[in-house]
This record gives structure tokens, sequence and C-alpha cells, in this order.
């Protein structure tokens, strides 16, 4: 898969702040993501000019979507419902999301990355707001069966990476700052997690690492913020590729598209200089690039049945 350097292209431009959570929903046809310093969830159909855009009262870290045709929102501090009347619509709507369960009361915190496991569970972390930033926040999965409970991982300072083995019997996360990819054995039905071991580190020459996706053969896709790449590592933790968007930060890869075929990056202008931004105007845009068929395993829809 030796690719030329700058191989991810310019997808869809937009000017997210920070735009994060990208995934590939089969069920609308739709690239689906969110802008959570906008406070902002978008669509977007391949080769449709309009989007969708879906503001928020709150910043949504991450979401994903429910067998029920619901969306499953991590709010910056309580997880929430949406339900959208029309998933394939586009233009700006308002929408008011049914508050769940509250998220680190009394923390100075929000939630962050995540998705669901194999089973149908969100597992998601949270992230420090304060400066300098610690490792206060935590790992979470939440279901129906069993409500929100915290994993029993160390704490984190932005917690980043969250997803899982084909089998879903190992889960990948990091704490951003660490420069550290983590892996640990996960069992879904207990929530329980073995010691986690180091499954990649990054050099600073290669940024820190943002979200990541597995793909059908158990390899991890890597974002990396600060370096405006997208790595690929083999179960093993060896680098396979490194592809180059034009921008700096590139946050959260995924896979999918009509035919299953492409990657896509969201970005962000989040902390970049107006002359970083002059010299980077697509910062916050979708970037990708073609793939080879089979790669892409969809995503578990979260289980509200």
């Amino acid at each position: 898969m030796s690719k030329p350097e700058h191989a991810l292209t310019l997808a869809l431009a937009q000017a997210a702040t920070l735009g994060e959570g990208l995934q590939w929903h089969p069920g609308s046809g739709r690239w689906w993501w969110t802008d959570i310093e906008g406070a902002s969830l978008h669509a977007w159909t391949p080769g449709d000019s309009a989007t969708l855009t879906v503001r928020l009262p709150e910043r949504v870290g991450c979401f994903v979507h429910a067998r029920s045709g619901r969306l499953l929102l991590a709010m910056a501090k309580r997880l929430a419902w949406l339900t959208l009347p029309d998933l394939r619509a586009t233009g700006v709507v308002q929408a008011e999301p049914e508050t769940i369960v509250a998220l680190e009361p009394g923390l100075t915190t929000r939630s962050n990355d995540g998705r669901c496991d194999r089973s149908g569970a969100l597992v998601f972390g949270t992230l420090h707001e304060a400066d300098p930033q610690r490792p206060v926040g935590g790992f979470y999965q939440y279901s129906l069966a069993r409500g929100l409970r915290r994993l029993p991982l160390d704490g984190v300072a932005i917690a980043n990476s969250i997803c899982f083995s084909p089998d879903g019997r190992r889960m990948y996360y990091c704490d951003t700052p660490t420069r550290r990819i983590l892996v640990c054995d996960y069992d879904s039905a207990s929530a329980r997690v073995s010691e986690p071991r180091v499954f990649v580190k990054k050099d600073a020459t290669h940024g820190f690492p943002d979200g990541s996706v597995v793909d059908a053969q158990g390899h991890l896709w890597n974002a990396e913020w600060g370096a405006g790449t997208v790595a690929r590592y083999a179960p093993d933790g060896r680098l396979l590729g490194r592809w180059t968007a034009a921008v700096p930060h590139t946050t959260c890869p995924a896979l999918g598209g009509p035919a299953g075929d492409q990657l896509l990056v969201t970005s962000a202008r989040a902390g970049l200089s107006s002359a970083a931004l002059m010299a980077q105007p697509l910062s916050g845009s979708l970037f990708g690039m073609p793939v080879e068929p089979g790669l892409y395993a969809a995503e578990a829809l979260f289980n509200d049945a």
C-alpha cells in the first residue's frame, strides 16, 4: 500500500474549529462528524454539494448511531439522545437532545473521543479543560442494560484513539500528551480490562495521537495531530505507512463510502495562528484517499433494541 507523500487529498472543504468523530453511516449513506468547539454535528452525502448541520446547545465530544435510528451523544457534561426526523436532510437545523445522565459532575472536564464496542455499547473518555491539563478524566462504558460504568483504567488528560479489534477482544486508547497508544484485553459484558501495554510510541516528528479506527484486517489507522498525517499500524504495532494532508492538525480517520473503499479524515483549525491559517486555509476540512476493497468494517450501532 505504498503511497506518495501528500496522498490525502481534499474531499470536502469545511472550516471546522475542531472536527472529530468521523464515521460512515451505511443507513443514511453519509459521512458524519462533530465540530466539537462549534457545538454542531455535520453530515455529508458523497457527490452532493449540500451538507446537514445540526446546531446543539452544548459541545459534542463524540456520538454514535443507534439501531433505532436515534443518535447517542456524549455531550460536554452529559449523555443525551438526539432524534432527527430525516437523516438525509440538508441545511441547518437546531436541536435540543434529551439528557440521559450527567458526566463527571464537579470536574473541569468534558467528553472527548469514543465509539461503540463490537457488542454495541458506547465506550468513551473525557478531557481535562484546565491549564495545565492533568490526568483527572476517565474512560467509560454506557449500555442500556448496565448504565454508565467507569472502566478500570488510569486517569487521563485527553482521552483519544478509542477503537476495538475486529473480534472486540482488544481495546486501543491513548492519553494524547503521552504520545503513546495503549492496548488492553477488553470484555464488554463485565466492563473489565487487562493490564494495558504499549502498542505504539510516537516520536516528536509524528505529532500526537488523536482519533483511530481499526480496519477489517485488524490494522489501526491513527490521525497524528500536529503532523498532518494518518499512520497505519499492523496488529503487532509495526508501522505500515503514513499519509499526509495539506493541513497540520488531522484528527480522526474513518473507513467507508458507498463502495467501502475510501479513507477520510477530519481536521481542525484550533490552535493555529492567523498566519498558519492563511498558509493552510483548508484546515478544518475533510481529506481522503482510496483504499483497497475489503478494509472497511461497519461500525457497530448502539444497542438500544
